[in-house]
């Protein structure tokens, strides 16, 4: 009778392996084909990048930094390209933790930010956040997608797409060089030079969290329009 039960046990325990080792083959089987067709995906349908080619605001500075001349781009909009380090630490620091604390962790999307945004949704029934990443900010920025659930899932697919290409570093810039700053002002250079006067690596820290606000809702939070408004946005930072 032992003798009985433990070759029933050793045959059940053959049969559960060749089931986990067929099981983990068919997952890895369909891991790989989902790979591929992200990849190919991605290759039909790139992400839209400005190219080297494209036109932004002229700055023309004298030696010692005082800006001589400006002249917006073809659109009218002023827009100054920025490296990261040309940009006051207090500034970044202002916007990763305002928009995105886990920037330098996640792969494009926050899971959990996402699944917060439904549970807010479901619970009172409008959005409360969108539980948007830089990155996805970034995707809606270079190609503007409707604020529907398939826009969502587009600027999701486009974010992921962003992550593949481009280092951290350079989504980080693109948001630099293309967050809505209110009016016809883009990025946090034409915001710092039009608002403060001043080029944004000498940015104060409550410069900083006042120009980090600003794109949530650029034309209400503009400090030029309603100051009180600007601080009260500033002071959430």
């Amino acid at each position: 009778m032992a003798w009985a039960a433990a070759a029933t046990c050793w045959r059940s325990s053959r049969a559960w392996a060749r089931r986990s080792r067929k099981a983990m083959r068919t997952l890895r089987l369909v891991l790989a084909a989902g790979l591929a067709l992200l990849l190919l995906a991605d290759l039909l349908w790139p992400p839209p990048l400005p190219g080297r080619a494209a036109r932004h605001a002229q700055l023309v500075l004298a030696r010692d930094g005082t800006p001589l001349r400006a002249f917006p781009d073809r659109r009218h909009i002023w827009r100054h390209p920025v490296r990261l380090e040309e940009v006051s630490p207090y500034y970044i620091e202002a916007l990763l933790g305002f928009e995105d604390r886990y920037f330098y962790l996640h792969p494009g999307v926050n899971p959990v930010a996402l699944l917060r945004a439904a549970g807010q949704w479901i619970a009172s029934g409008r959005i409360v956040s969108g539980g948007s990443t830089l990155t996805m900010q970034v995707a809606r920025l270079l190609e503007p997608m409707p604020h529907t659930v398939p826009g969502k899932l587009r600027q999701m697919a486009r974010a992921l797409q962003l992550e593949l290409r481009l280092s951290k570093r350079d989504i980080l810039e693109l948001y630099l060089t293309f967050a809505p700053m209110g009016g016809v002002l883009e990025g946090v250079e034409a915001a710092s030079r039009a608002y403060l006067g001043k080029p944004s690596l000498r940015l104060t820290p409550a410069e900083a969290a006042l120009l980090a606000a600003l794109p949530q809702s650029p034309s209400l939070l503009r400090p030029d329009r309603d100051a009180a408004r600007a601080r009260q946005a500033r002071d959430k930072v």
